[in-house]
């Protein structure tokens, strides 16, 4: 027995890496490079480790933190909002745990939910964030589901445009950042510990539905954020503002991406812009275009900007200058962020399509197209060689979601 005990302990997953919160560790939505790379190809009956039934309705990414993938979900009929926890390695349901009964938002979008926000973890504590009672709630829960605080930061009440919240949290060192932009919108930081307010910035006629995110750009922290046709940039430990630059459109969905000095942003309500700013503060345009990410956010990789347009364009842009290198129809519209793993590059539309091509500046170079259900909204997590997707299929009452782990069998 105690051999047999040792051989499963010695062939069980290792998990050597994690997807702990909205665009992996990276904050890039860059996969670390696996010795077993993830597959390309695969449906229902293909390279299918497990899939798990989704109760409810949600658009949040799964996280990966050691032997648990953890989502949100919302069920509107009995008005719930949850964090469901599963077992990575074979894809049961661990544990649900019920964050607020009633008082969900009545008033969405089409393509929103009321579990839109994706959650975080720090190794230990998980973070949730809804909207409930018009305010924007976050509820700190143990590995095992159980809560240990929950706080209400402050109003989430749009009147003019009653679409829904989507944006999700970040964490800066002992500090969780949230953000609620609309009519009377803020920028708040709480303790992770407790919850207790650390600064707060008002932002007031500022509609955007993007996460904020913090990065190191010319050699200072900067937490970046795009919204009210600019660009800005706060100190992530105190709010203040850093510097604020014209650029890409009034309302924005996308999180702003970056490599090296240069950050990286694209909109597309009214307008369409994608553009590079340099990351000093200096306000200076390197370049921009008329391409349109309004949901979805760009990928930089390797010098190159990939973009999977709201029209379902793939298109590569060289990062110094914004030289179009290739740009290949695929079909939308699209609301899920491209995701690079192994140099490949995951991108899925609306309806549920998963293209998969190569991140080769050269040309365009498609090696695989997927489907998995008609419901494509959420973003992919990628790591140990595995990609973890929410998807679901039919309509209506009969509509169900699921949770797949896709990887080599």
């Amino acid at each position: 027995m105690r051999i047999l005990l040792a051989l499963l302990l010695l062939t069980s997953p290792a998990f050597a890496a994690d997807w702990p919160h909205w665009r992996g560790p990276s904050l890039k939505n860059i996969a670390p490079d696996s010795a077993t790379p993830p597959p390309t190809a695969w449906d229902e009956n293909t390279n299918i480790v497990w899939k798990a039934p989704i109760p409810g309705f949600g658009r949040s990414s799964p996280i990966i933190v050691g032997d648990r993938v953890m989502l949100t979900t919302a069920d509107e009929a009995k008005q719930t909002q949850s964090v469901l926890c599963f077992n990575r390695a074979t894809g049961e349901r661990r544990w649900a745990k019920t964050v607020n009964q009633g008082h969900l938002q009545e008033k969405l979008h089409r393509n929103n939910s009321n579990a839109t926000s994706t959650l975080i973890c720090d190794g230990s504590t998980i973070y949730a964030t809804f909207v409930n009672r018009e305010k924007v709630q976050v509820t700190a829960l143990s590995l095992e589901g159980v809560i240990q605080w929950q706080k209400d930061v402050g109003f989430y009440q749009p009147r003019m445009y009653q679409y829904g919240y989507g944006a999700s949290p970040t964490i800066y060192k002992d500090s969780i950042i949230v953000t609620s932009e609309y009519e009377k919108g803020w920028i708040a930081a709480i303790d992770k510990r407790n919850g207790k307010q650390l600064w707060r910035i008002e932002r007031p006629n500022n509609t955007s539905y993007s996460s904020p995110i913090v990065a190191t750009i010319a050699g200072r922290d900067q937490l970046l954020l795009s919204g009210d046709d600019r660009i800005t940039s706060f100190n992530p430990a105190t709010g203040a503002e850093l510097w604020s630059t014209p650029a890409i459109t009034k309302a924005t969905c996308g999180t702003l991406v970056w490599e090296g000095g240069v950050i990286f942003g694209s909109g597309g309500f009214p307008k369409s812009q994608t553009i590079a700013i340099a990351g000093d503060g200096s306000g200076k345009v390197l370049w921009s275009n008329d391409q349109n990410c309004y949901e979805q956010s760009l990928l930089v990789h390797d010098g190159h900007v990939y973009a999977f347009t709201n029209r379902g364009f793939a298109h590569c842009w060289r990062a110094t200058d914004g030289k179009e290198m290739w740009s290949q129809r695929l079909g939308g519209p699209v609301s899920a962020s491209p995701v690079y793993a192994n140099g490949h590059i995951y991108a899925a539309n609306e309806k549920g399509t998963m293209f998969v091509f190569k991140a080769d500046p050269k040309a365009f170079d498609l090696v695989a197209t997927n489907q998995l259900g008609d419901d494509g909204f959420s973003t992919i997590a990628i790591v140990d060689g595995r990609i973890y997707l929410r998807a679901a299929s039919g309509r209506g009452n009969d509509r169900k979601e699921t949770l797949y782990c896709i990887g080599a069998k």
